[in-house]
């Protein structure tokens, strides 16, 4: 796990060196451990390391193969890679080192462009052919690890963070008109190839970009999933999808132990969670080491979920943490947690997930999250209605999306109002071929876009601020891939993850089962009162604020007004949605 970057020079162009030293300074976080650069004619690549893999010197990067006449910058985990190390040596290959980043090298050197379909895991990186000059960019099948880019005039410069894009000058900050509606509309999340910033793009989950000496590009998506039930599927009984379900967790919690270090959990006291610690003790594991987060509450909305956590953490005698954040700790650390994003994050349990990563790296490098099991499993309430509906779209952006198209037209500035981009983003995905039922057309949008973009790129960007690798085997292929296979009234029953659910039945207790759905609550940044209402009007009055201009006046007056009568269906404040958007683009001095 580490922070990649680096700059490949078109037409006879000398990559900036600058340009990488600034990179990976700014990616110190990511890789605490080490770091490494390399200028090679028209190349040059920086990297942070965080060593969880071959803790030698032998595991550094960027590393090259001269005898194959391959380099690589590799942030990631290939969880299988000691399989693949074993098939290489078949084939003839030998190794200098133990690192699965050694690997990635020899497979693409075995396989080509099909490499990316044999690796297990996590990963983006980019890799380049010393003597024909092409590079071959990849990242994994559900974008757990970030991939940046911005096109330079004669050149393309990439990097694991945006704000470290920015740092290396001569990118195009202007706002894209098309991010900014699906923030302000599409609950945040921003699809890819576009950012906030009209300058840096994101490579899509499960793609591949191939650059040609001569500077054409080539994108291949190398994986896909589809919904609906397989040959043989329509058979089963629930018993049997419930097997099924616990073979390929424990497959996936399993591979998620490879490491050359303690792998602790992330345990929130909800299902997912839980069902990874009772997976690992299944497995054998002892002394694990877990940890929870909690706020204070405000008025009736209470603040942590320690009384299931407690039960989860006494059930199988794990090493546990409980980490409780006073209301006064909060404030003082979003400065922190708004520079570590890579974009903008509204979800309040962000600030919770920083905070909780700042005290787990005193522990571990390396954990195992429960992220994902909602998007997979249909664990989201949006999701059940769907099972009836005869207007999908319709009914999935009223629950989902934050406003309308009219209501954006009053927040921004009319320069920014065009298209109703994120309804017809939705609309476009729904109709794609692979998904019949409405249900699993919801799931494989929030599966393979909104997870990207917010869960898991929130996890990424709080984890690694600390130097703290999370793993997510909610996300391991085969698990989406059997998921998708599944009836959809077997995913949303009962209010959603049934069959996750009842599976788990076997494992863990069922207190932690029947309990009402929970998450990171942050109740301060849900109800804006006192010191945060007063932090949000200092950042949307401040002189470079009301310069920008983004926002309506009339709109921001309306919303400070009365803060807690402006909630998205999804119970999110509107007003923290406009002053984290602004506040972070002071944060990152982003001026266009």
């Amino acid at each position: 796990m580490c922070g990649i970057c680096g700059e490949i020079g078109m037409q006879g162009r000398t990559p900036s060196v600058r340009a990488i030293e600034q990179m990976t300074k700014w990616m110190v976080p990511r890789g605490p451990d080490d770091v490494g650069m390399l200028l090679r004619h028209n190349m040059a690549f920086g990297h942070r390391r965080l060593s969880i893999i071959d803790l030698s010197t032998h595991g550094q990067q960027p590393m090259v193969d001269n005898v194959l006449g391959l380099g690589i910058v590799y942030n990631g985990e290939i969880y299988n890679y000691r399989e693949l190390r074993d098939e290489l040596i078949a084939k003839g290959y030998s190794f200098f080192s133990r690192s699965d980043t050694e690997v990635i090298l020899k497979a693409y050197h075995a396989w080509g462009d099909a490499c990316v379909e044999r690796f297990f895991g996590m990963f983006a990186f980019v890799l380049w052919e010393r003597d024909s000059g092409r590079v071959y960019c990849a990242r994994d099948r559900l974008g757990i690890k970030p991939f940046y880019y911005a096109n330079l005039k004669d050149g393309f410069r990439f990097a694991s963070s945006l704000p470290a894009l920015l740092q290396s000058g001569g990118v195009d900050t202007t706002l894209d008109p098309v991010a900014l509606h699906h923030y302000m509309h599409f609950h945040s999340v921003v699809p890819p190839p576009h950012t906030l910033v009209r300058g840096v793009h994101k490579l899509p989950p499960a793609t591949t970009l191939t650059i040609e000496p001569n500077g054409q590009r080539r994108e291949r998506q190398y994986w896909d999933v589809t919904f609906g039930p397989q040959p043989g599927d329509e058979a089963r009984s629930e018993a049997e999808w419930q097997e099924l379900t616990l073979t390929v967790l424990r497959r996936a919690v399993e591979r998620r132990l490879v490491a050359d270090v303690p792998v602790g959990v992330l345990l929130s006291g909800g299902v997912d969670s839980s069902l990874i610690v009772g997976l690992l003790a299944e497995a054998g594991q002892h002394g694990l080491q877990t940890f929870s987060i909690g706020f204070e509450a405000v008025g009736e909305e209470k603040g942590d979920e320690f009384e299931y956590s407690d039960i989860i953490a006494k059930h199988f005698q794990t090493d546990h943490h409980k980490i409780r954040v006073d209301a006064d700790q909060t404030l003082p650390s979003l400065e922190a947690c708004v520079r570590a994003m890579a974009e903008p994050m509204v979800s309040h349990d962000v600030i919770g997930f920083f905070l909780l990563s700042q005290e787990v790296a005193r522990h571990v490098k390396v954990v195992q999250s429960g992220q994902g099991a909602d998007e997979v499993f249909g664990g989201y309430h949006w999701y059940p209605p769907l099972l009836e509906s005869q207007a999908p779209v319709a009914d999935y952006a009223r629950v989902f999306c934050d406003r309308t198209h009219a209501e954006f037209g009053e927040a921004v500035q009319s320069a920014y109002v065009q298209d109703d981009f994120s309804r017809k983003f939705i609309e476009h995905h729904f109709a794609q071929p692979g998904a019949r039922h409405p249900v699993d057309q919801a799931l494989r949008l929030d599966t393979q876009v909104m997870l990207v973009d917010d869960p898991v790129k929130r996890v990424d960007n709080t984890s690694m601020a600390w130097g703290l690798e999370a793993r997510v085997p909610f996300l391991d292929h085969e698990v989406v891939e059997l998921a998708a296979r599944m009836p959809a009234e077997l995913k949303v029953g009962q209010g959603g993850k049934y069959i996750l659910k009842e599976a788990a039945r076997q494992v863990i207790p069922a207190a932690v089962i029947d309990r009402p759905k929970g998450y990171f609550p942050v109740p301060a940044l849900k109800y804006l009162r006192g010191e945060y209402l007063d932090w949000v009007r200092e950042v949307l009055d401040a002189p470079v604020a009301r310069d920008r201009g983004l926002f309506r006046r009339e709109y921001v007056d309306r919303l400070l007004a009365d803060p807690e009568q402006h909630i998205t269906p999804l119970r999110g404040s509107k007003l923290w949605q406009v002053a984290l958007l602004e506040y972070w683009l002071q944060v990152h001095d982003i001026h266009g």
